[in-house]
């Protein structure tokens, strides 16, 4: 089957998936369950859902403007959505698309659709820059975020909010965390060139590959020299400041990222848990190909006497649940799956976490509060409510002299720290 003969089958399944997202399905449970069915990759199904949802805003008011008989079934949209990402993409020929998009109606069983997807996609690409000019006022395509969205990140971010719209929209980079009990981040960096990669370092342990690749390329991956971990998400670990001996706590830990990053950081004790006992049970096999131990147990942050032995916490990284618009370049279905009334109700999830955790710190201790949001309403409220109501509890400037939010950029996505004292 030649290449082109294939996008059919990859346009049928791509949108059979992102009409699920419609209809309120997150993409990556999809991609949890999916088998790679005949005549479709993997990665070109990441591609075309990916790319047709970092689009969707913009996709929808294409196929707005183009229909003239109304909205059409769901799964016709979401095929001429993603047909139409594909046309954008310039990874095929037009007419490649045009023909693949009609025989994937067959494979959908879409059959009188045919005309119709053929008719729309035609037309596009003839009236492509009256389509421009007609959908150029509606911010939803511009931005390609939610209204709501767009209308929280304009307040609270007057100078920046077009830019971390922008960053939420494209490919995420892909930052190496080097494992300094096995390796160093300049050794590391040689063997990168050595194997034809390029990187440039960010921190003392972090290093930014000039572009992705599988894991399997990277070298010393599965001996645990080296992570893949955001160079956002890293700054939480050495915020802690951590020393030997402690007795750490990361809740919310799975599938333990910032566990092992701990734990390369200091000899620590530590607790990774996670209220999910399926992403629980990814912790230990990650900590050990980095070489390391921590005690995983399954509950919840915000009930610790389910799971708390009674021993206190010198540190306690409160990685607690949230909206991830910090990360959604990553997770583009995150975008139109959320509600501008989620922010309330994981607000109050926040506050019951933090509120538990706090009992469970020694006085003098440390913790750290961190999300992958940029909303306010889950970050400095949050903080700020905790600090009124609990008497003695003083935030700490941050060690690495950087802001308590990070907007996404072409670094890093975006994350936001606070970091709390308990009084002696």
């Amino acid at each position: 089957m030649t290449a082109g003969a294939t996008l059919a089958a990859e346009l049928a399944q791509a949108a059979r998936m992102v009409s699920r997202v419609a209809a309120g399905k997150s993409l990556s449970e999809q991609f949890e369950d999916y088998t790679a069915a005949a005549h479709t990759s993997r990665g070109a199904l990441i591609d075309l859902t990916h790319g047709t949802l970092r689009r969707y805003g913009r996709l929808q008011a294409i196929v707005q403007e183009l229909s003239a008989r109304g909205r059409a079934d769901d799964r016709v949209q979401a095929l001429l959505w993603c047909a139409l990402y594909a046309v954008e993409s310039g990874r095929y020929r037009e007419h490649t698309i045009v023909d693949q998009a009609v025989k994937a109606c067959t494979l959908m069983e879409l059959w009188s659709a045919k005309g119709y997807v053929n008719a729309l996609l035609r037309r596009f690409l003839r009236e492509r820059t009256a389509i421009e000019a007609a959908i150029a006022r509606d911010e939803v395509a511009l931005y390609q975020h939610p209204g709501w969205w767009i209308d929280l990140l304009r307040g609270a971010y007057a100078g920046n909010w077009q830019a971390a719209l922008a960053a939420g929209n494209g490919h995420p980079p892909m930052c190496l965390r080097v494992n300094r009990r096995r390796t160093d981040a300049a050794a590391y960096e040689t063997e990168l060139a050595r194997q034809g990669l390029s990187a440039r370092r960010c921190s003392a342990e972090a290093l930014l590959l000039e572009r992705p690749v599988p894991v399997e390329r990277l070298p010393g991956f599965a001996s645990g020299e080296v992570s893949v971990q955001d160079l956002g998400a890293q700054r939480a670990a050495p915020l802690l400041g951590l020393s030997a001996g402690q007795r750490v706590l990361d809740a919310c830990a799975a599938p333990g990222g910032k566990s092992g990053h701990l734990l390369e950081l200091a000899d620590v004790t530590l607790t990774a848990l996670d209220v999910n006992a399926a992403r629980a049970a990814r912790i230990a096999p990650n900590l050990e190909r980095l070489g390391l131990r921590a005690e995983v147990r399954v509950g919840d942050a915000a009930h610790p006497e389910a799971w708390w032995d009674g021993v206190s916490f010198d540190r306690i990284l409160a990685d607690v649940p949230c909206s991830a618009s910090g990360i959604v370049r990553r997770h583009p279905d995150v975008k139109w799956l959320r509600r501008a009334s989620d922010l309330a109700a994981f607000a109050a999830r926040q506050s019951s976490i933090v509120g538990a955790l706090w009992r469970l710190l020694v006085p003098g201790g440390k913790l750290l509060y961190a999300t992958c949001s940029l909303f306010p309403e889950e970050n400095e409220r949050v903080v700020a409510a905790f600090l009124g109501g609990e008497p003695g509890a003083r935030r700490l400037p941050l060690s690495d002299g950087q802001p308590a939010q990070w907007l996404p950029g072409d670094q890093h996505d975006g994350f936001y720290y606070a970091l709390i004292e308990k009084p002696v």
